[in-house]
């Protein structure tokens, strides 16, 4: 997982207006106005290869998985594991067994919190968490901190929405967990994580990562890394919503007790008890969601057309030229919140314009067909730092382009004329 920031540009073969005709949706119109879609840090668009294949999913071999013995449901079986070995494979994990399908990375989140630090952490132990964090690596622990007394800190930002590592040492003094996010959702840093993993290591903590904004977007190798869980979801790297990932280094998997309980997840089920399945099947309880895990396995291959660097590349290139027309276009009327340099941010670009409410730009972008997020994106602590209720959220992807920008930026004039 390259998350140093400090990417060389090269020149790619990646072509966005060729990419954007795989997805059905960018094709539709609103208001009269071609789509511009700028929100796949919430969702990204599906490409018509995952679409058809979920759809012959249920037409050809619907069936449960691990269970029947007859000729489609052993095909169903065989086509999701050939997922989870593609998941395996893209992260270069050490082991399929590492790998654990959940509903999203919220639910990951939670299953560490419910089994590894509910049997690992006691009264007075502290869990360090980054000021970027997302709800979902916010209020887990915050969970945990109201039923067994543990404390929880918090790593600083800088005036430019970084992590302030000044002080990271006597940070980490007495912590057991560390958790933080790859990327922030709201701002686009770019955090240090092998930095910081290390470092977490160094006084024997544990590091769980955020990863949703960073899998979709750049290279992901957890051998590299060296974290122990990293949770990421399928919904925002063109797979279907309900289908998430943990990661999860082997020795720490096989001792955490089960998540949830029911079929599956045993190999053995008596009146005076139950043994636990083998991973990964450990923490599946249940019929797990077949045409989603489908689906993420055939976007991986998707994404493995254009190989991650020519991703990260291209994103690079469009936020660099996005951030040049915003700030030349409307100078000081609008603010971008975050790193001024490229290099140190996503494809994420979060914005105030003059005194005008992202809710109510936010509607008047979308007569003109841009559709960007608007309000606190899940991360409210974070807002209240950097002193805003709310901000407007573009975010890029591989189907982006310069002329969404420009339309963005048009759309974005005509509600100052509106709002003047």
């Amino acid at each position: 997982m390259n998350l140093s920031g400090v990417t060389e540009m090269s020149d790619s073969n990646f072509d966005p207006k060729k990419v954007k005709k795989d997805f059905p949706l960018l094709e539709r119109k609103v208001n009269g106005n071609p789509i511009v879609y700028l929100d796949s840090a919430a969702t990204s668009q599906k490409p018509i290869e995952v679409i058809d294949r979920m759809s012959d999913y249920y037409k050809e071999i619907n069936s449960n998985v691990h269970r029947g013995a007859y000729h489609i449901a052993e095909l169903a079986t065989a086509e999701m594991e050939e997922a989870r070995h593609k998941v395996h494979r893209f992260i270069n994990s050490p082991s399929e067994k590492e790998i654990i399908f959940t509903k999203n990375a919220t639910e990951a989140i939670n299953l560490v919190a419910y089994t590894w630090a509910r049997s690992e952490l006691s009264t007075g132990d502290v869990i360090l968490l980054s000021s970027l964090e997302h709800h979902s690596n916010i209020v887990p622990w915050q969970q945990l901190a109201s039923e067994i007394g543990i404390e929880i800190r918090w790593i600083p930002l800088t005036k430019d929405g970084c992590l302030n590592l000044e002080n990271l040492d006597e940070l980490l003094k007495g912590v057991k967990l560390l958790c933080v996010t790859a990327v922030s959702n709201a701002l686009g840093t770019i955090n240090p994580v092998k930095e910081l993993v290390k470092a977490a290591h160094s006084v024997g903590a544990i590091c769980l990562v955020d990863a949703c904004q960073s899998v979709p977007h750049f290279d992901t190798d957890v051998s590299d890394l060296g974290a122990d869980f990293i949770a990421f979801s399928g919904h925002k790297m063109c797979a279907p919503t309900g289908i998430g990932i943990l990661w999860g280094r082997l020795e720490l998997l096989e001792k955490m007790p089960p998540f949830l309980g029911g079929g599956e997840m045993i190999l053995n089920v008596t009146t005076e008890g139950f043994t636990t399945n083998e991973l990964p099947w450990k923490f599946e309880a249940g019929t797990p969601p077949i045409g989603e895990i489908i689906g993420l396995g055939v976007a991986i291959s998707y994404l493995e057309k254009f190989s991650m660097k020519s991703i990260r590349e291209h994103e690079q290139h469009l936020t660099s030229f996005a951030l040049e027309v915003l700030n030349d276009r409307f100078a000081n009327d609008l603010v971008i919140h975050g790193p001024d340099d490229p290099l140190q941010r996503s494809g994420v670009i979060s914005f105030s314009y003059r005194d005008v409410h992202p809710h109510d730009l936010s509607q008047v972008l979308d007569q003109y067909g841009v559709c960007v997020r608007a309000g606190h994106h899940c991360c409210k602590p974070l807002m209240k730092l950097l002193g805003l209720a709310a901000t407007t959220r573009a975010s890029l992807y591989i189907y982006n382009d310069e002329s969404d920008i420009e339309v963005l930026a048009d759309a974005i004039n005509e509600a100052g004329k509106i709002f003047n």
